[in-house]
């Protein structure tokens, strides 16, 4: 497959004029938690001083992935594990108030239905990723699942389809790998990027698996691991050991995206298909390993990582006990440890891949979950953190969001 190179979208201005930064400033805020034992809302005020708890949702049951639609600012959609109705979705058309399960959640396709002959038959386990299509066309979202599945409504997340051709690919199926493959709670389909210039450019990276393309809306996909890592003693040239974390998008410029994986921190500039691995600039100290990736809303050349102990037992918490966000303003060419109101020591939690995101406002907003059940927060871009919700269950997602 060939990327055809897109027209640069333009770079905005650091400093926003100010009628903008007004308006930009009385909006409330909205933090969307994603728990193993449901979900919270938390509703800020416009100056992201205060947050007010709305949950739990879904008490007891898995909640994966909470996202509202920013094409109305009311749909939330959340994508839960329960112990009687298995992996499905809810729907909110009211911010929360009133939840309606989706009437045909992601399932894959059974034999003589779709599912080709001579693949062994899989089942969705849970519903992980979930995003909002384009912004031209409203009603249609996408979803990611584990075991590795992509798939799509167009009716505001009521009804879903197996989408494209990788489901059930025997090539993809391969790289997929076996449900005893991949992350300790399973192999999964996660980063569904969709181009904000072109609702047929599409990403998504599977762990394991590696990250993929398409340029024709999901007819079909190509491979994107140029210059990706994999572990030592494993065979790069083979699509099953690359095992992408999180891949984001810049807003500002998305010609540009940005890759945290199991092997270091990534950064990718279009038309170019090669991964240049930018982590090697990290502190050697605390290395270029970890789960979560944010990009900054405006600005291609800054985004934060959150770095986690990566030593051979990968014990999964924070280096040392001691966490940091690490940024870097030069498009990583350079990183500055932003731990100013975190714990000194003693904290031995991490960040799972979708539980740190940022806000749109200026300065930007920084937030973050820990393993923990704490919900960590910046107003100035990562300068000083304040804790704004402890004791919560072990958090697996956060999303900023702005309601209507």
């Amino acid at each position: 497959m060939t990327h055809t190179p897109r027209k640069k979208a333009a770079r905005k201005p650091a400093s926003e004029p100010q009628a903008k930064r007004t308006a930009r400033a009385a909006r409330r805020g909205l933090l969307l938690v994603a728990t193993r034992k449901g979900a919270w809302l938390f509703h800020g005020d416009s100056a992201r001083r205060s947050w007010r708890a709305d949950g739990p949702h879904f008490l007891g049951h898995i909640v994966h992935h909470l996202v509202l639609d920013p094409r109305d600012g009311r749909t939330l959609l959340a994508a839960a594990k329960t112990g009687h109705l298995g992996p499905t979705l809810f729907r909110s058309t009211d911010l929360g108030r009133r939840w309606k399960e989706s009437s045909r959640p992601p399932a894959f396709a059974r034999a003589g239905e779709g599912a080709p002959s001579g693949l062994p038959g899989r089942a969705v386990d849970h519903i992980f990723w979930l995003t909002p299509g384009h912004a031209s066309e409203p009603g249609v979202w996408y979803a990611g699942t584990s075991p590795q599945g992509l798939f799509r409504s167009e009716d505001g997340g009521q009804t879903w389809a197996p989408f494209s051709m990788i489901n059930d690919d025997p090539r993809y199926r391969a790289w997929m790998g076996t449900v005893q493959d991949g992350t300790p709670d399973g192999p999964k389909l996660h980063s569904i990027i969709v181009d904000p210039r072109d609702p047929a450019h599409l990403y998504f990276a599977m762990s394991g698996g590696g990250v993929h393309e398409s340029t024709d809306a999901g007819k079909s996909f190509a491979p994107l691991v140029q210059g990706m890592e994999v572990v030592p003693g494993f065979d790069p040239s083979d699509i099953t050991f690359h095992d992408p974390h999180c891949v984001r998008i810049c807003p500002g410029n998305p010609d540009r995206l940005y890759q945290q994986n199991h092997c270091g921190i990534y950064r990718l500039d279009r038309p170019s298909s090669q991964w240049v691995r930018i982590g090697k600039s990290m502190p050697r100290r605390v290395g270029d390993v970890g789960f979560t990736m944010v990009v900054h809303p405006r600005d291609e050349d800054t985004a934060w990582v959150l770095p986690m102990d990566a030593t051979s037992v990968w014990p999964r918490t924070s280096p040392g006990g001691r966490p940091s966000v690490y940024a870097t303003r030069n498009g990583g060419r350079t990183w500055q440890r932003q731990d100013a109101g975190l714990p000194s020591g003693q904290a031995w939690w991490t960040v799972k891949r979708q539980a740190m995101s940022a806000d749109a406002r200026d300065p930007v907003g920084l937030y973050f979950g820990t393993t923990g059940g704490e919900v960590w927060a910046s107003r100035d871009e990562g300068a000083r953190w304040g804790c704004i919700a402890r004791h919560l269950p072990e958090i697996y997602a956060l999303e900023t969001a702005e309601p209507a």
